[in-house]
């Protein structure tokens, strides 16, 4: 849960590396939702047969992919909203060598955290925001720039998994109602969402399906996938991480 203090989504780090402002807000926020990779706090559901230490490195890298997938998309601001704190050593680094600006994730549960977020990115002008999630490490830029030509035509986008949930949410006008009563960490959730926004007359613009990593058979699944489809890009340091994950318990489990 977030410091009560920190209440400003869009607080400056003051240790953010900067390369000369820009003269105004982009046409679009992207928020990374990033825990910091203590063990036995993330990834939880990888072991076992992962040991603590193991599903936090293999966390830590899948965080810095997608920073450094989504360096380079035009008209994006991007932010990373940490938690449980900003001030962590893993943030300030990500914060210097992939220049995102750091904020605090603000409110009691999931839901609260990304309504709290993308309004807060709203108010401040962008036409458009994202909040996306960590679980999948081969997100690429074309799949931002399918987000932002979907928001031409939709009012929102959802970005499903194949578990149910959603990897991305994205919209052009604050909904905090979209937010209320959705079962976190279940099948239903993705649907559920959908289901929701229609209520509220809002248009939902979908993006494909991908494979998220919670479970070590999900893993397998996306190593699976990866090496099938052929498309899909990792950094090599995830590469030899789940490597060398699958060496280590791929026959045992």
């Amino acid at each position: 849960m977030p410091r009560p203090g920190k209440s400003s989504l869009f607080r400056r780090s003051r240790h953010k590396k900067r390369s000369g402002p820009p003269a105004g807000p982009a046409e679009g926020a992207l928020i990374i939702f990033a825990k910091a990779p203590i063990p036995g706090q993330v990834k939880t559901r990888l072991c076992p047969p992962l040991t603590p230490d193991e599903a936090a490195s293999l966390h830590g890298s899948m965080v810095m992919d997608v920073a450094e997938q989504s360096r380079g998309i035009r008209n994006l601001d991007r932010f990373l909203a940490c938690s449980p704190s900003s001030d962590h050593a893993f943030f300030q680094t990500l914060a210097a060598r992939y220049n995102v600006t750091l904020c605090e994730q603000v409110g009691d549960d999931l839901g609260q955290r990304m309504g709290h977020a993308l309004a807060e990115a709203l108010g401040k002008g962008y036409r458009y925001a994202f909040v996306v999630g960590t679980d999948i490490p081969a997100l690429s830029p074309p799949t931002y720039k399918s987000a932002i030509s979907l928001l031409q035509t939709h009012d929102m986008v959802l970005g499903p998994t194949h578990d149910g949930g959603y990897y991305l949410i994205g919209m052009k006008h604050p909904t905090p109602e979209l937010f209320a009563d959705i079962p976190w960490s279940t099948e239903q959730v993705c649907s559920r969402t959908q289901t929701k926004a229609q209520s509220l007359g809002r248009t939902v613009g979908l993006l494909d399906a991908e494979q998220d990593i919670d479970t070590f058979e999900d893993l397998q699944a996306f190593v699976a996938d990866l090496q099938g489809s052929g498309k899909k890009k990792l950094s090599t340091r995830t590469v030899n991480v789940l490597q060398t994950l699958l060496q280590r318990h791929g026959s045992t489990h």
